[in-house]
């Protein structure tokens, strides 16, 4: 297949690309213009770069390359609580739809969050009313239901994967795990929240597979969790990683306000693609 990947030099999206590499489908990276991240995807083979601004409200990005079959929307930009920023993705959300028709793809699909559930203590299933608090999840939101309709519109079939916690080799330094990882390394202390919440980590590889399962075979309007399903109190997690590294020590405080426990509910994706993840926490921390 003929994929367009939005996001292509970002943690998931670098994992994605070597993916669908690895399985022969040909990718064509939008990439912003010299970005000191393009290099990381520059050279892989079946790979094409485009440099377009998605994220210029006065821009409308232009499609000049083949005619494609699908369209993965990773992109995203801005800080979690920053308004403006998260104003900007929506918008750029809903620009993939005409980059999408100009491309002439059959299939978009969207990476949503799990912070569009909100501060939840309930099992996450597709079907629950999303309750987002802040405006990273608020943009998701709204950009699920503005594309949902605009692709029926539109004829293209539509997926939203709402990803939950990814974690593996080229994690961010401003998630959680790599900064315990780090610091236990150094035989420091880690001061963290009470880790009563439950919590849910799928490796980034699995992530990347489940995101071309559903461009595969997805159902066409569907939401589906993308997560381990595997979730446990985050205490129990951080304390795998203490006993690898336990030169380091962890202190743990108060419960987290707002109180947000991943509690998802894979079944939908597993169903519907035959998906499943493969790596365990405890065997990939090395990764991290």
């Amino acid at each position: 297949m003929k994929v367009i990947v939005t996001g292509g030099t970002g943690f998931l999206g670098v994992n994605l690309i070597n993916e669908l590499v690895n399985e022969g489908h040909n990718v064509y990276a939008i990439v912003r213009p010299k970005s000191e991240h393009n290099f990381r995807i520059a050279n892989m083979p079946q790979v094409t770069l485009f440099e377009r601004d998605i994220f210029d409200e006065k821009y409308v990005p232009l499609w000049s390359g083949e005619t494609c079959d699908c369209l993965i929307h990773l992109a995203n930009q801005g800080d979690r609580y920053d308004e403006k920023a998260q104003c900007k993705n929506l918008n750029a959300g809903i620009k993939m739809l005409e980059l999408a028709r100009a491309a002439g793809v059959s299939r978009i699909i969207y990476a949503g969050t799990q912070a569009e559930y909100g501060a939840t203590t309930e099992v996450q299933t597709e079907e629950m009313p999303v309750n987002p608090f802040c405006p990273y999840g608020r943009a998701k939101a709204e950009l699920c239901k503005k594309s949902r309709e605009l692709a029926e519109e539109y004829e293209i079939e539509w997926i939203w994967g709402r990803i939950f916690s990814l974690y593996g080799a080229n994690l961010p330094q401003r998630h959680m795990l790599p900064n315990l990882i780090a610091a236990l390394k150094n035989g420091e202390e880690y001061k963290m929240s009470s880790g009563n919440q439950n919590w849910d980590y799928l490796e980034v590889r699995d992530g990347a597979r489940a995101v071309i399962a559903l461009m595969e075979s997805g159902k066409s309007g569907e939401i589906y969790n993308i997560a381990n399903g595997d979730y446990r109190p985050l205490r129990a997690f951080t304390e795998i990683v203490r006993d690898k590294y336990p030169q380091g020590r962890i202190i743990y405080g108060d419960d987290p306000v707002p109180y947000v426990s991943l509690q998802p509910d894979v079944s939908k994706i597993k169903r519907d693609t035959g998906w499943a993840p493969e790596f365990k926490f405890e065997d990939t921390l090395d990764y991290v």
